[in-house]
């Protein structure tokens, strides 16, 4: 199993996990909390969770393949939604489990 844990700085930590998990509920299922939400993306699980000032993403995937697919999904869609605040500086640590 290949993982990624990805996290972006914002002060819209909040509005942007909605609007990536409503976004995204259109074509996966997605299951949106208070501050996390899971999606399933065909490549594999994602937790994303709002902080105070980040968005975390924790990713699984059984192809290292697929870990560079979602990263790629997760960052041309909140660069969309956050354009105001562009460019993010996205982090990631790839790993296996």
């Amino acid at each position: 199993m290949f993982t990624t844990r990805g996290s972006v700085k914002t002060d819209n930590a909040a509005k942007y996990l909605v609007q990536l998990c409503k976004h995204f509920a259109h074509k996966v299922t997605v299951d949106l909390g208070e501050t996390s939400g899971d999606v399933a993306f065909p490549m594999g699980p994602c937790t994303i969770t709002a902080t105070d000032d980040a968005l975390i993403f924790d990713g699984h995937s059984e192809k290292a393949e697929g870990i560079e697919k979602m990263k790629g999904v997760i960052i041309v869609h909140l660069d969309k939604f956050a354009w105001r605040e562009a460019p993010l500086d996205y982090r990631w640590e790839d790993g296996q489990a």
